[in-house]
């Protein structure tokens, strides 16, 4: 009974941590890779259960040499992204900022 109790409140404290940690994104830039090679970069609005993210003011590259030639993006605007087709996702990176 007591170690179900002590699991139950790792359990919870991993729970919260990652709220927080999800809290403390919201509104940054990301940077997120996807399955095909391209590369969205915009403000991290929201995500779900299902790892799909929401992106505002988000620009599209088709891949990473794009990213520092300025007129290389498509602007997308409020993007919904899968969660099966991400691969990475950088918060603050640079690149990003710059171009926001």
């Amino acid at each position: 009974m007591n170690n179900e109790k002590c699991c139950t409140e790792i359990t919870e404290e991993f729970q919260n941590s990652g709220k927080e940690k999800l809290h403390s994104w919201l509104n940054k830039s990301l940077k997120i890779l996807l399955t095909d090679g391209r590369i969205l970069v915009g403000n991290f609005l929201c995500t779900d259960r299902d790892a799909n993210i929401i992106l505002g003011a988000c620009l599209e590259y088709m891949n990473e040499e794009d990213l520092v030639q300025p007129d290389s993006s498509r602007t997308l605007g409020l993007v919904m992204i899968p969660g099966r087709h991400i691969v990475s996702i950088h918060i603050n990176a640079s690149l990003a900022n710059d171009y926001l």
